[in-house]
């Protein structure tokens, strides 16, 4: 083999060659020939390539722009990572996009935590991604710009569409957790300045997995509620986690949709949650929100006494000034004759009111007699006599026409025994129940009333009172 490559190219190697190509001739009629192995199937040897990559990468963290970013009707998200000098696809399965808290969008720089594998029906690798996050801006940060701006293009934060709260609320409806704080300090509040309301309360979870849906779905059992005048949804404070479930759209959904002014009473003085935008009122703090809805009471009552003041103070001086003018008119001239004169009147009246007495108990007895006529009169025509006397006479036709129906009916019965007995008697069949006979032709429609009438040979017919025979002539007389 040295020898070989140790001469020229251009020299003629054929001799060598030979050598070598009988060197190798003589080797392998001693060696056994080997047997090839068998070949691998493309999806054995992608398999096998998948394999080594999963092992030889695991978990990694990648760094990129997101482009051909798509989310499938499945829920799984398809993506491509690239930077200026490469790229590579990707795949976030259905799970954990549930758990992302923004929307990724073509051209977001982003961190993504995961592992390398390949896709055996294309054969082509790629990164399985189970977390995401903007590079740069937080992800919940992201999240609740990319909300806030949706909403707002869908009109939700509105100002023209944001109720008034009600002045006297006659039930309050409240949506937090009966474990905080928020919930004893609205009740609080509303005891010490409004013992005399009915609060309406939704227990609902306000932090953690599925906290938002159970938000709405309290927004929605309360609005529902007869009655209900305001709602207050809130808890107490904490971080921007701890109060991601009021950043969730199904909660703004719900504050929208709902048929009565929401009051939201996130514990957080300086940052606003998405519910703080959509709500009718934005409330500091839940004691903030229960004093909010008293407040127009407060106002109302305080408003209330003071036109109670005005008023009793506008009758005490009307009050005097009719007192000073009885007292003006009591003590002039013109007056003194008014109580004879009031004297006289009042004996015309009682003079008066006794002939009424007297004319209207005439007329009592003129009309109760006039009745007591009418009364008899009604009772020689009353129908009811009447119909008793037409009844009698019923009863009586009745009884008569049954007699006489018996009585024919007994009498046709009579007859008609007389007549079966006779037609009995003249029957022919009573005639052959004493033991006569008659005899017929073969066909049975001629009487043969003479032995001249058959000949020997011929078939007849004997009809006996029970029966019949048929029989053969052989001999007959006529005497």
């Amino acid at each position: 083999m040295g020898s070989l490559f140790d001469q020229p190219f251009e020299d003629d190697p054929e001799p060598l060659l030979r050598d070598r190509q009988s060197t190798i001739n003589n080797q392998q009629s001693t060696i056994p020939t080997p047997i090839p192995p068998s070949p691998l199937t493309v999806t054995e040897l992608t398999a096998d390539i998948r394999a080594v990559v999963e092992q030889g990468f695991g978990q990694v963290w990648v760094e990129g722009e997101l482009s051909n970013c798509k989310l499938w009707q499945t829920g799984h998200l398809y993506f491509t990572l690239k930077d200026t000098g490469a790229q590579i696809r990707g795949v976030m399965f259905r799970s954990a996009v549930r758990l992302m808290k923004f929307k990724p969008l073509d051209g977001q720089h982003v961190v993504i935590r995961g592992r390398v594998s390949v896709y055996d029906q294309k054969g082509e690798y790629q990164v399985v991604c189970e977390s995401m996050e903007p590079r740069g801006l937080g992800a919940l940060q992201l999240a609740f710009e990319q909300l806030k701006k949706k909403l707002a293009a869908a009109g939700l934060f509105d100002p023209a569409r944001k109720r008034p709260l009600p002045v006297l609320p006659r039930k309050i409806g409240v949506v937090t957790s009966l474990d905080g704080a928020a919930f004893r300090d609205i009740l609080s509040v509303l005891a010490k300045r409004y013992p005399q309301a009915h609060v309406v309360i939704r227990p609902a979870r306000v932090q953690g997995e599925g906290a938002a849906g159970d938000i709405a779905h309290g927004i929605r059992m309360i609005a529902a509620v007869d009655g209900v005048d305001v709602i207050i949804v809130g808890r107490g404070g904490g971080s921007m986690e701890d109060l991601w479930a009021f950043n969730d759209e199904v909660v703004a959904r719900a504050i929208f949709h709902a048929t009565v002014p929401i009051i939201s009473a996130v514990g957080h003085e300086t940052d606003f949650t998405i519910a703080d935008f959509v709500a009718d009122v934005r409330a500091p703090t839940p004691s903030a929100a229960a004093e909010r809805v008293v407040a127009r009471r407060d106002e109302f009552v305080a408003q209330i006494d003071r036109q109670a003041g005005r008023l009793r103070a506008a009758l005490d001086q009307q009050i005097l000034r009719r007192r000073s003018r009885v007292h003006v008119l009591d003590s002039s001239r013109g007056l003194a004759r008014v109580p004879a004169t009031l004297a006289l009147r009042a004996r015309h009246v009682g003079e008066v009111r006794q002939q009424l007495h007297r004319a209207l108990g005439d007329r009592l007895r003129t009309e109760g007699r006039r009745v007591a006529t009418l009364s008899r009169t009604l009772e020689r025509h009353d129908p009811r006599r009447r119909l008793e006397a037409t009844r009698t006479r019923l009863v009586g036709a009745d009884g008569r026409l049954k007699a006489s129906a018996d009585r024919g009916r007994a009498k046709a019965t009579a007859r008609l025994g007389s007549l079966a007995g006779r037609l009995d008697t003249l029957s022919p069949l009573s005639v052959l129940g004493r033991g006569y006979a008659v005899c017929w032709d073969q066909t049975r429609t001629h009487v043969v009333r003479a032995a001249s009438e058959v000949a020997p040979g011929d078939t007849v017919r004997v009809t006996l009172g029970e029966g019949e025979l048929r029989c053969e002539v052989i001999d007959g007389r006529d005497d």
